[in-house]
C-alpha cells in the first residue's frame, strides 16, 4: 500500500521512556489534523505506555475482568479491550489514505502484513484470520488447533487519515492480559516473542518493523525525539 508516486517520505519516530495515554491520544489527534491539512507529514510513532487497559468502540464491559487492576481509557479505536504496558512496541500510524488506497479493509490487511513480516525476521511465523483481526502464531505444544495472539490492531480514520495503529508483543507481563478478555475473544491465548522462545529486544523488534514497513508502505525517514521535523535521515530497506 505504497503512497503515490511524489509523495514525501513517511516520518519515523521512536520515544523513549513511558507515554502517557492521554498524551499520546491528544499528539494524535493535532497530528492527524495536521496532516489532513497538509501542514505535516505521514507519521510512524513508536511509543511504550505504562500499564492500562484501553475500549474500543465494540467494547463489552464484561470483558474488563478487573476493572482495578489498572487504569482503563475509553478509546475512538475500532475493537474492544487491549492491554497496553512495557515491553510491548505500540506503533500508532499515522497514514493519507487519500494518497495511496480509500480502502479501510486493505489498510488493515496491510498492517497485519507489516507485523507478518517483521516476525519473519526472526523466523516466526505470524499469520492473519478471516474472524479476528490480529496477528496469529500456532502453538502446537499446547494442543491441537491452539494459537496465540502476539499482535493486535485497532485503528480510526479520520478524512482519510488513520490513527491508533498496531501494538506487538515483544516482552510485556503477560498476566496483565488476565485483567480483560483481549479483543473479546475467548479461547485462544496471549504470547510474546520472548515467550516464544526469541530473546528479542525492543531495538531488534523496532528494526525488524521498519524493514517490513518499507516492504509494504514505501520509504520512511528518521524523525527527531520531540520534533519530527529534524535529523531526517533517510531510512532503506537495507538499513
Amino acid at each position: 500500500m505504497h503512497a503515490i508516486p511524489g509523495s514525501p517520505p513517511v516520518e519515523w519516530r521512536v520515544e523513549p521512556g513511558l507515554v502517557d495515554y492521554e498524551r499520546a491520544v491528544a499528539f494524535m489527534e493535532e497530528r492527524v489534523a495536521a496532516i489532513s491539512e497538509g501542514r505535516a507529514a505521514e507519521l510512524v510513532w513508536l511509543v511504550e505506555h505504562p500499564p492500562l487497559y484501553t475500549a474500543g468502540t465494540s467494547a463489552d464491559a464484561r470483558d474488563l475482568v478487573e476493572p482495578g487492576r489498572f487504569p482503563v481509557y475509553a478509546s475512538g479505536r475500532g475493537g474492544q479491550y487491549t492491554y497496553h504496558g512495557p515491553g510491548q512496541r505500540v506503533a500508532y500510524v499515522m497514514l493519507d489514505l487519500e494518497r495511496r488506497r480509500k480502502d479501510i479493509r486493505a489498510f488493515v490487511a496491510a498492517l497485519e502484513r507489516w507485523i507478518i513480516g517483521a516476525l519473519a525476521a526472526f523466523n516466526l511465523r505470524g499469520e492473519r484470520r478471516e474472524d479476528r483481526v490480529g496477528v496469529w502464531v500456532r502453538r502446537p505444544d499446547k494442543g491441537d488447533g491452539a494459537e496465540d495472539k502476539i499482535a493486535a490492531i485497532g485503528i480510526r480514520v479520520r478524512r482519510w487519515v488513520t490513527f491508533h495503529g498496531i501494538s506487538l508483543n515483544v516482552e510485556p507481563d503477560l498476566s496483565h492480559f488476565a485483567g480483560i478478555v483481549p479483543c473479546g475473544i475467548r479461547g485462544h491465548g496471549v504470547t510474546s516473542l520472548v515467550d516464544l522462545g526469541l530473546p528479542v529486544g525492543m531495538d531488534e523488534a523496532d528494526a525488524a518493523l521498519r524493514a517490513s514497513f518499507i516492504e509494504v508502505f514505501g520509504p520512511c525517514i528518521n524523525a527527531a525525539v520531540g520534533d519530527c521535523g529534524e535529523d531526517k535521515t533517510p531510512v532503506s530497506a537495507s538499513g
